[in-house]
């Protein structure tokens, strides 16, 4: 387990992720590079099942694959049976809102920061269930207005969505303060972790929030195809997922079944068991150097080049407010996020757009249409970062 205050060795990290010193990776909030160790683990699984068959192959690992929740669990500071594994972070997500009893006049608060998927997934609830979908407004820091959030709750509010890090922003949200806020007035808070776990220290007891879902393709280095749910305990009694089966619940007569009295009845019996035992792999590493070491490097390589870019002419920073992670955004003007994001491959370093539609509230807000997205994690070196900076320059 890593010392917080002890730093990485960017050198000893790039040796086992090859990948990242032949490029200025800058995507870890899209899909990031996983280390050799969780390559091999998965290839090697795969290997294995094509000698002796899938369910012998499980068989062997049941060891490790048993340890995953139990990694992730010291992750998130959480129990290991509140834990359920999926193949994405949007498939948990779905699977917490879509087994919540809804009724006709039920709430739902979303965020100026709400992503597509999320929202989408909400207003199928709106035009199914009856619910309303209701937006908090935004304060001039990025974060949820607490007061307006306040203002807005009431009985019939059954669920708060809130997003830690949006996909298009650096912005870090105030979540324990909006959650404190929900729950007094007697309202479930799921968070949408998906760009928070793997570069920030994410801690469930601490936030407060009664459900959280998460990737492993992205900060947590992990295969992708991955993802997890977390649900606080006293909040499982009572969620039915739409769609269980023999891995969430027992058939237990003619006509009766029992769901699985821990997180596990949001599973499904079929999975990528390869994956997440590279999922595993990826998370043991992150343990070793330790995520609050993560973090700290995550943000200090994040404002080393965001200080680059700003001192760019021509070169606009996009992100919001004074808590910021991991992701930079900017655009250059007169030029295309897209022609910018290629112009930059071909220098060698790899960057992402993001477009309004994922997040269109906020973008819209703003009069975004799209973003160049750099996200460097802790293997990103200063070299590296400068290299960047360059090929923004040389864009321009």
């Amino acid at each position: 387990m890593g010392h917080d205050g002890a730093v990485i060795d960017i050198a000893a990290e790039q040796a086992l992720t090859p990948a990242s010193r032949d490029q200025v990776f800058l995507d870890s909030a899209g899909s990031s590079l996983p280390t050799d160790r969780v390559v091999d683990t998965v290839v090697a699984h795969l290997r294995r099942e094509a000698r002796v068959g899938g369910y012998r192959a499980a068989q062997e690992r049941a060891d490790d694959l048993a340890g995953l929740p139990v990694a992730v669990g010291r992750l998130l500071g959480c129990a290991p049976d509140l834990l359920a594994f999926s193949d994405s972070a949007t498939r948990s997500w779905s699977q917490f809102v879509t087994a919540l009893p809804w009724a006709p006049g039920d709430r739902i608060l979303i965020c100026g920061n709400e992503y597509a998927s999320n929202a989408i997934a909400l207003l199928q609830r709106a035009r199914h269930d009856g619910v309303v979908v209701e937006v908090v407004p935004t304060d001039p820091a990025g974060d949820p207005d607490l007061d307006a959030l306040a203002a807005l709750l009431d009985e019939r509010v059954r669920l708060v969505s809130l997003v830690q890090v949006a996909t298009n922003s650096g912005h870090v949200t105030r979540v324990a303060e909006a959650t404190a806020l929900a729950h007094q007035h007697g309202a479930l808070v799921l968070l949408d972790a998906c760009q928070s776990v793997g570069q920030l220290a994410v801690d469930v007891e601490a936030l407060g929030v009664d459900a959280l879902s998460a990737t492993g393709r992205k900060w947590l280095r992990g295969p992708r195809g991955t993802g997890f749910l977390y649900v606080r305990r006293e909040v499982l009694d009572g969620l039915e997922p739409p769609a269980a089966d023999m891995r969430g619940a027992t058939w237990t007569g003619t006509t009766s079944y029992e769901l699985n009295p821990d997180a596990t009845r949001f599973e499904l019996w079929e999975n990528d068991v390869a994956g997440r035992l590279g999922l595993g792999a990826a998370v043991d590493h992150l343990l070793e150097l330790g995520p609050a070491n993560v973090e700290a490097a995550v943000r200090e390589r994040a404002a080393v080049l965001r200080s680059g870019l700003g001192a760019l002419a021509g070169v606009r920073l996009h992100d919001v407010g004074t808590d910021l992670g991991g992701i930079v955004t900017f655009t250059v003007d007169g030029r295309d996020p897209l022609a910018v994001r290629d112009a930059l491959r071909e220098a060698g370093v790899t960057v992402s757009v993001s477009v309004r539609t994922s997040t269109r509230l906020d973008m819209t807000a703003r009069g975004l249409d799209s973003v160049v997205r750099a996200s460097p994690h802790y293997f990103v070196s200063d070299l590296q970062l400068e290299q960047a900076v360059g090929a923004v320059a040389a864009a321009r």
